[in-house]
């Protein structure tokens, strides 16, 4: 019994340590946040892309096209089957007077039975013809002119993805901004409040403190708002969910200025880019239609080899039937002779049409290699903005603090203050949209070289 109370005791003990510890409930997964870096971005971009999506179902097209091409090549076998039910059979006619109608008048044999079957495997394959070799080839420059344009379509999306990440890190800077600027007006706010209550500061002070304050407000709420849209319009680009939530990582800083970029010539630069590449194959496939066009005038030869199955009979009993075989072999030349001077038309189309897309080849290098100089010009001038406001940020920020001190000390005034704080946001915003600017500038520069096809090695669709 003793030992018993001894065990009812511990096991009390126990039960109280039991209830009166937390109890530990599971708790709520938080929101699952996708945190993007602009490499992430791309990749996803890449892989999920309408767009992007789209042009590689071009080139899947463009390779079961070259295919197609080759299948001329190959021979060609096909099976036919026939029935023929004769209602009223053929007759042969039989003159009179002759070994097999000895009368007078011309006599009739029926030919066939009811039943005719007929039952065929036809060969025939290409030996010479002038337009199978230029359409393989013509199929070969399709697909390399669908590759290039899918890649130039990659390089527009990847620059459109990097102007939606550098937005989303100019807004949430401009946020920075505004708290910052929000921050130092409800300061000074409530300095100049303290003194006017203690009567060391007017009544006009007070209340430009205070229309200061509820200034700033508003434009901290429009950053916050033009932040969630940039993050909107990049979850478009990388067709995410727009309820999903994401975050944005990247260093929001100026780097030092690529010189290659910059000094390289322009002429040089433009042999990477995607579009003319595409345009070149483009050109490639109208000159090869021309000899498609051209190949008309030869003549084209092909063998054939046919086996026949053949019986006729007027029952139904299959396994009565005698079936002849016929085996035939031979070729066929096609010479063309006359066609109405359709196949000079066409001709003359296909010279046109390469002429035409010559000249939008040499429009499109003229229109990017302006875009290329307006976006070097604004690298430079925003890289030279970046430095210039480095220095400002510095003062801007010494000056508020001088304000802010001489109004302590009764020789200052509230205007120098407003004005201090003002200048400050400017100047922070202005380095802010400086670096921006030089950003997506470098990535516009990137685009028309071709060097964001880099990011095809690392991203591109298993």
């Amino acid at each position: 019994m003793l030992l018993l109370g001894k065990y009812k005791s511990l096991l009390f003990f126990l039960l109280c340590i039991l209830f009166s510890a937390p109890v530990l409930l599971p708790q709520a997964e938080d929101d699952s946040v996708i945190t993007l870096t602009l490499d992430k971005a791309i990749e996803l971009a890449l892989k999920n892309n309408y767009d992007i999506r789209l042009a590689r179902k071009d080139i899947d097209r463009a390779t079961a096209q070259i295919e197609e091409a080759y299948s001329n090549v190959w021979p060609s076998i096909n099976g036919r089957a026939d029935y023929t039910r004769n209602i009223k059979s053929q007759v042969l006619f039989i003159p009179p007077n002759s070994p097999f109608n000895p009368s007078s008048t011309t006599q009739t044999i029926s030919l066939g039975a009811a039943n005719s079957f007929n039952l065929m495997v036809t060969l025939n394959q290409t030996i010479f013809d002038m337009s199978v070799n230029t359409a393989i080839r013509m199929a070969g420059d399709y697909y390399n002119y669908y590759k290039y344009s899918a890649q130039s379509t990659e390089d527009d999306i990847i620059f459109m993805v990097k102007q939606a990440f550098y937005t989303v890190l100019l807004t949430k800077q401009l946020i920075d901004v505004s708290t910052k600027s929000y921050e130092v007006a409800k300061a000074n706010f409530d300095n100049v409040k303290s003194q006017y209550n203690q009567g060391a500061s007017s009544e006009y002070d007070f209340l430009r403190a205070e229309v200061r304050l509820s200034n700033v407000n508003p434009l901290l709420i429009q950053s916050k708002n033009n932040y969630e849209m940039a993050k909107d319009n990049l979850k478009n680009l990388l067709a995410i969910n727009l309820d999903e939530n994401i975050e944005v990582e990247g260093n929001f800083e100026l780097g030092e200025a690529d010189s290659v970029l910059i000094n390289q010539p322009a002429e040089d630069l433009l042999q990477k880019n995607p579009m003319l590449i595409a345009l070149e194959f483009q050109s490639s496939v109208l000159e090869r239609n021309i000899s498609l066009q051209r190949s008309g005038y030869y003549p084209s030869l092909s063998g054939f080899a046919n086996y026949n199955w053949q019986t006729q009979d007027n029952t139904f009993e299959f396994s009565n039937y005698f079936w002849a075989n016929v085996v035939t072999v031979g070729l066929n030349l096609k010479v063309p002779i006359f066609d109405g001077f359709s196949r000079n038309a066409r001709i003359e189309q296909a010279i046109v049409d390469k002429e035409k897309i010559e000249l939008t080849r040499n429009k499109a290098f003229e229109g990017l290699r302006i875009q290329l100089v307006q976006a070097r010009l604004k690298m430079l001038e925003s890289y030279e903005r970046v430095r210039a406001q480095e220095k400002s940020l510095t003062q801007a920020a010494r000056a508020v603090d001088i304000a802010q001190s001489r109004y302590k000390n009764g020789i200052g005034t509230q205007i120098e203050i407003l004005d201090t704080q003002i200048s400050l946001t400017v100047t922070q915003t202005s380095y802010s949209q400086a670096i921006y600017d030089y950003l997506i500038a470098k990535a516009q520069v990137e685009k028309v070289i071709g060097l964001s096809g880099k990011y095809q090695n690392n991203f591109e669709e298993d």
